[in-house]
């Protein structure tokens, strides 16, 4: 079946998580942040993703703003930051992350061609808005669905339900796009068409599904179509 609706995973896939603490590390007087900040970006990328997972085999679900925070609260104790203004303008920051360079050129390509664009996220619906608005994207994006709808960090397989639900597509007419391989791994056993943003050339995740297609960024994804 012809592929009619392009799904994005927002943060890592879009908009660059590491962005946040990049930017604030090259301020004035950021010395501590500046000597760690790309450990610490990745630290608090890990923590976040593994607490949603936890969270949703206990059930204990809250919502990606609440994950986030925890993530962080962890990473800067780990890196002996205890400074309550940097953790405000961190977090502040997170909200305004910047896209992937080549992101609206193709998403503005995608939408020229006819095709459906839409995000679907661990991400709370105030937070991927204005994320989006912020990064310029939200003017090529038919929707923004987020796991809150289904109270479920993915991959659970109600999180990919959300697209048919919304748009009335097969699984086959989708293409989704993420740069978390377990993601990719997810909606690819779902049966979507997937292509996996593999950004620092990481072995693919050894689960049962297996993405179509294996990216270096974002520009080659019209070839695919």
């Amino acid at each position: 079946m012809t592929i009619t609706t392009c799904i994005f995973d927002a943060y890592g896939t879009l908009l660059d998580v590491n962005s946040a603490a990049r930017s604030k590390a090259t301020e004035p007087g950021q010395d501590a942040l500046a000597a760690c900040w790309e450990p610490l970006s990745g630290d608090w990328r890990r923590k976040q993703l593994e607490y949603t997972w936890l969270r949703a085999i206990t059930g204990d679900h809250v919502d990606f703003w609440q994950v986030t925070e925890d993530a962080l609260d962890w990473s800067m104790e780990r890196h002996g930051l205890a400074d309550p203004v940097l953790r405000e303008d961190l977090l502040a920051l997170y909200w305004h992350l910047s896209p992937y360079p080549e992101a609206p050129r193709l998403l503005a390509t995608l939408k020229a061609r006819g095709l459906r664009c839409a995000i679907l996220s661990n991400g709370s619906p105030d937070m991927l808005a204005e994320a989006a608005e912020s990064a310029g994207l939200a003017g090529f994006l038919d929707g923004i669905l987020s796991v809150e709808e289904v109270g479920v960090f993915k991959p659970a397989r109600a999180v990919y339900d959300l697209v048919g639900q919304r748009y009335g597509t097969e699984a086959s007419e989708v293409l989704f796009v993420s740069s978390n391989g377990w993601d990719a791994a997810g909606a690819a056993g779902y049966g979507f068409t997937t292509a996996w943003v593999n950004r620092d050339g990481l072995p693919r995740d050894r689960l049962p599904g297996r993405p179509q297609h294996e990216l270096t960024d974002l520009t080659s994804i019209p070839e695919l179509l």
